[in-house]
């Protein structure tokens, strides 16, 4: 197929900007391989004269930066989506009480090995593509995973019986503090939230989903009912929510990996109207938008 025919399935992303021109060695020369050896990957420096990419969720980045692939590093935002999908996926399916199943411990194995540990590499990828925002998101909800996992883990720190009132059994301190753990989640995703603003619809409502997720289950785990108890609707509200974000997470990571290598197709990811993309399809400069 030729490049002609593959420009139907590039992404929906700015076309790259020419690179510079190599430097030259005093001799007139290419410079040695070990001054250009460093050019990508974690010891490599980011050159705004070099290509960007304007904001794509499928590389979990929402404004413009410089193109992973002009550094020959793998984009690590569809394994860091994937992982994150899967494990909300998974607990979001039980805490809108599927099949029956009241007890998350099923979740553990997936928040350390592949929510957990696989996000937070992916994470550490990012920071070494120059992408802060993927880094930052990504090996937070890493952390958020392992966390999670640990609270959940039977015996180890006993988190939760060392919150159990001694006198009567009530679990209502583990309720209240487990809570403000999810409370502070969502503020972090609201904070998050916002920088997707000009980015694209799919990755915003990534953002959004998994938001309102946060608030609803602290808020279930705050505002309990009659018998002290996780408020079962505000929880199976927060389990679909989650749902939502999980999907969402995977349709971005699809939009990640799909391109003209692997696919028939690419994803639509629906660009804001006052996006980078969006302005330039309405043929208006920035300047006239203002």
């Amino acid at each position: 197929m030729s490049a002609e025919q593959h420009h139907s399935l590039e992404k929906d992303v700015a076309p790259a900007a020419p690179a510079p021109q190599a430097a030259t060695g005093p001799n007139g020369n290419a410079p040695e391989e070990h001054h250009t050896r460093f050019g990508y990957g974690p010891l490599s420096h980011v050159n705004p004269q070099e290509a960007v990419l304007r904001p794509f969720g499928g590389e979990f980045q929402p404004g413009l930066y410089k193109s992973v692939e002009t550094r020959k590093f793998a984009n690590p935002a569809p394994l860091g989506l994937s992982a994150f999908a899967l494990t909300t996926f998974v607990l979001s399916c039980i805490n809108m009480g599927a099949r029956d199943i009241t007890a998350p411990n099923i979740v553990i194995a997936l928040a350390f090995g592949y929510g957990g540990l696989v996000q937070l590499l992916a994470g550490m990828w990012e920071m070494a593509v120059g992408n802060t925002f993927g880094a930052t998101a990504l090996s937070s909800y890493g952390g958020f995973w392992i966390a999670f996992a640990i609270v959940l883990t039977p015996g180890g720190f006993n988190i939760e019986g060392n919150l159990i009132d001694i006198d009567d059994g009530s679990h209502a301190m583990f309720y209240n503090s487990f809570g403000l753990f999810l409370m502070g989640w969502f503020i972090f995703t609201t904070i998050l939230l916002f920088c997707t603003l000009r980015s694209t619809v799919a990755f915003f409502l990534l953002f959004l989903f998994l938001d309102l997720a946060f608030l609803l289950l602290g808020v279930g785990y705050i505002q309990r009912d009659s018998q002290g108890a996780p408020n079962p609707p505000v929880i199976k509200a927060g389990g679909f929510f989650g749902l939502l974000a999980a999907f969402a997470a995977w349709y971005n990571a699809l939009a990640g990996i799909a391109d003209s290598s692997n696919s028939f197709f690419i994803i639509p990811v629906a660009h804001f109207p006052w996006s980078p993309t969006g302005r330039a399809r309405r043929g208006k400069t920035e300047r006239e938008t203002v």
